[in-house]
């Protein structure tokens, strides 16, 4: 078969949003995990499950913070938990903070049975429900505040391509998220939107396609290391779902002398996925602005705990399909955007990571070159 040049394919944009600034943050994803967050006080109380400190930076050094510090400023007392990735600790959280009275809980869910357990329970509790950056399907929230988790799939999907432009059939390997995680299977769908009609017309060739539990880096970096030996090193482009994995792919590569080479697409707009695209290691992450998605959910649980239900819904003018509960869920779906070498600046101006967090060393000139303001 004659080959093909991979060509830019168009996806819609309308992708411009107005970022608002995180603050302060650390990304050590460090922090207390052993008892609620915030001082208690007179407000009435929210209880947030966060799920875990290792896949992904953003939960204990953005959400956390910025969760706690709507609520306050709102009279309301937060009570906040990172459940490490275990069920059982999940479980264990929600039975505490419905024992203590909170008066609206918001989860992000480690699984969908999981989740819908806890959400039996508050219900019968009379707690209102609000799914968080994760749905959970087969649940019973009364709120969903995430991305277009679909459109961030198309994002990544399109970067790879952008970053394959003029390479003939390039070998393609997805590394996905975990299988648990409806999010992942969004971010997969949009992803497929852009690379399926490829690899069906021969302009590119899926050379394996894998999915990871639990989001584990660890286990992304042996699945993809089997991968690259499966396509006897030969692999053009890697469609990684997050930073994190995105991260372990690199590792790999390095090993292998291909890091730089073959490009590979993330998420999250994490320190050290900047920090890649700008050594060139990594060609694109999407910006979630996490203090939007952490605001909105803040502005919902507030309305609830002072019993303002119209305020809420409001709000959530969006739905999101549950397709396993068959039912519509009131959403906020936000906006995302593409993030390379030439607009990292983005990132940092709207006040999501500092610049010293990945400005350093070999990278302080890189950063100057993308004018980013160093020191």
């Amino acid at each position: 078969m004659r080959s093909k040049t991979l060509g830019l394919i168009a996806v819609g944009s309308g992708l411009a949003l107005a970022l608002s600034a995180c603050g302060a943050n650390s990304t050590g994803g460090g922090g207390s995990t052993t008892g609620a967050s915030g001082s208690e006080g007179s407000g009435p109380k929210v209880g947030v499950i966060l799920p875990d400190t290792k896949t992904s930076a953003r939960w204990e050094g953005f959400d956390k913070p910025l969760l706690e510090k709507a609520l306050k400023e709102a009279g309301v007392t937060p009570l906040i938990q990172n459940a490490e990735n275990d069920p059982g600790k999940f479980s264990t959280i929600a039975d505490s903070f419905i024992t203590q009275g909170v008066k609206v809980l918001m989860i992000a869910r480690l699984s969908n049975e999981g989740g819908a357990a806890v959400q039996k329970k508050a219900k019968a509790a009379g707690i209102p429900t609000i799914d968080y950056d994760r749905l959970t399907l087969g649940g019973s929230a009364d709120y969903y505040v995430s991305f277009d988790n679909t459109k961030v799939g198309e994002l990544q999907g399109q970067g790879l391509v952008d970053c394959l432009k003029g390479k003939a059939t390039p070998n393609i390997v997805q590394i996905n998220g975990g299988p648990e995680d409806y999010n992942a299977t969004l971010f997969k769908n949009g992803a497929d939107k852009i690379l399926k009609p490829l690899y069906s017309s021969g302009q590119a060739k899926l050379g394996g396609d894998q999915w990871v539990q639990k989001w584990d880096n660890q286990l992304g970096n042996t699945i993809f290391e089997q991968e690259l030996t499966r396509n006897n090193g030969k692999v053009d482009g890697v469609l990684a779902a997050n930073d994190g994995l995105a991260s372990a792919v690199i590792t790999v590569l390095k090993k292998n002398g291909l890091n730089g080479k073959v490009p590979v697409t993330g998420q999250d707009a994490d320190p050290a996925a900047l920090a890649n695209i700008l050594r060139g290691d990594q060609c694109m992450t999407v910006f979630k602005p996490i203090a939007e998605e952490a605001g909105n959910a803040a502005k919902i649980a507030i309305a609830l705990a002072k019993n303002d239900k119209a305020s809420a819904d409001a709000l959530a003018t969006g739905i999101e399909k549950d397709p396993e509960g068959k039912r519509d869920v009131k959403s906020v779906l936000l906006s995302a955007q593409t993030i390379t070498k030439a607009n990292v600046k983005v990132v940092v101006d709207s006040g999501f990571v500092k610049a010293t967090e990945f400005c350093k060393d070999d990278l302080v000139a890189k950063c100057k070159e993308a004018g980013i303001t160093v020191g």
